[in-house]
């Protein structure tokens, strides 16, 4: 049985993934071709791991729900709309059913709490780290669908987070409330009252809050990756997401009604596990928005997903070379705007995959990381040979065990090797960056 089973994944990986094996008729291709997307993010739903990450994030949102909307009221405060947030609350609340105005008003009592100054220089010191570290697990989360390695330097994370955080809640309010302005001008009044104007300006009040949160995701997926997003990707996992979250909150609060069972069982834990449970699915429905984002930019990972790259020793040779031309040869020009993803998208590997090359090289002093995140060479160019830039990634003591340096390899299969170390030493003695760069300027010109 686990042999057909199998047989029929394979079978429906090379239908999807391998044009050998794709239907002839265009109409079918393109099927085929949009069929990816689901199976894949299917795939990695079953994998796990973006499961673990939503439960993280419920785990972290009930540390700081409380911080985050005392930070939102008081930068609202300041313009007079902090009361506007309470209806947002209450709306994501709505799913989880009648008790939702109950835990919004116990949020709201927290919130005051939380402002009124009674938390002393420990309690905000905590409440500010609750913050940042909300978004830092956010950024963890979208960093794992992206394949990124390298999380935002400090500065960037302090400078960048706070600025989501004020500017956020500001940008909520000021579209919410520009939806209440258009209602109230002459010329929305006169429409409501001629048709189809009126049917789909009732649409569009029903729809507003959705199309909101559509917004909204698209902006945490171009803004929280430590990457470059592009807004077609992000746009597409933010609408997707919007109608997910929108289709399983509704199917979420008729569950709530219907299960009086939950009740009897739970008693007044019921509330809480049902505000529990919502949580994990919003974040949940996010993820799987910011994984389709990721695939919508980069449709060629649509087959491996999220499964681990191993990189061969050859190819990871070849990187590391081909990584020390381009930072050498941007710096001799004056430039030094290579990052760890830029050059991912450059060579076109994972950044995952990329990253540990460049560990090699920062380990070995080839390679430095500046404060914005920029590589450049690590010393002179004419001073790194290429035999230090291969030892480098074939010589990575660093990672291996105490038993395995201390393997008892056989002699005779020694003597091999250390010929063949002794040739690659031999053929790059004297060949350096400069060399390498000056014969790529060379077949340039």
């Amino acid at each position: 049985m686990m042999s057909v089973s199998l047989h029929l994944h394979q079978r429906l990986e090379q239908l999807l993934f391998e044009p050998a094996h794709q239907p002839p008729v265009a109409l079918l291709r393109r099927l085929l071709s949009l069929l990816r997307y689901p199976y894949a993010l299917l795939r990695d739903l079953l994998s796990g791991e973006l499961n673990l990450r939503a439960m993280s994030l419920v785990y972290t949102t009930l540390l700081s729900v409380v911080p985050l909307i005392a930070f939102a009221f008081a930068v609202l405060k300041g313009f007079g709309v902090h009361r506007d947030l309470e209806p947002l609350i209450y709306e994501f609340l709505y799913p989880i059913g009648a008790q939702a105005g109950e835990i919004t008003a116990q949020i709201m009592e927290f919130v005051e709490n939380a402002r009124g100054g009674v938390l002393g220089t420990l309690g905000l010191a905590f409440l500010v780290y609750s913050v940042i570290s909300t978004v830092q697990k956010l950024e963890e989360s979208f960093n794992f669908a992206w394949h990124v390695e390298q999380p935002r330097s400090v500065m960037r994370r302090v400078s960048e987070y706070l600025s989501l955080i004020v500017l956020g809640p500001i940008f909520v309010v000021l579209v919410l409330g520009l939806f209440g302005a258009m209602a109230d001008l002459r010329i929305a009044r006169w429409l409501a009252t001629h048709e189809p104007f009126g049917t789909l300006l009732v649409a569009l009040g029903i729809a507003g809050p959705y199309l909101v949160v559509a917004a909204a995701f698209t902006f945490l997926y171009l803004f929280i990756p430590n990457t470059r997003v592009q807004f077609k990707a992000a746009l597409a996992g933010g609408v997707v997401a919007g109608l997910l979250w929108a289709a399983t909150g509704a199917l979420f609060a008729q569950l709530v009604v219907a299960s009086t069972k939950l009740v009897a069982i739970y008693a007044g834990f019921a509330i809480f596990l049902a505000t529990l449970i919502w949580i994990y699915l919003s974040w949940f429905i996010l993820l799987i928005g910011a994984q389709l984002s990721f695939y919508v930019q980069n449709p060629r990972y649509l087959p491996a997903g999220q499964a681990q790259i191993r990189l061969t020793s050859r190819l990871r040779e070849r990187l590391a070379l081909s990584t020390m031309f381009l930072i050498g040869r941007s710096f001799v020009a004056g430039d030094t705007h290579w990052t760890l993803q830029a050059l991912a998208e450059r060579l076109e590997v994972p950044s995952s995959a990329l990253a540990s090359v460049l560990d090699s090289l920062e380990t070995a002093g080839l390679v430095l990381a500046t404060e914005g995140e920029q590589l450049v060479p690590g010393r002179a160019i004419d001073r790194i040979g290429v035999h230090d830039i291969l030892t480098a990634v074939r010589d990575e003591r660093q990672y291996e065990s105490w038993l395995l340096c201390r393997a008892r390899t056989e002699p005779d299969a020694d003597a091999v090797a250390d010929a063949v170390d002794a040739a690659i030493r031999e053929r790059t003695r004297d060949q350096t960056l400069r060399d390498l760069v000056g014969r790529g300027e060379s077949r340039e010109s």
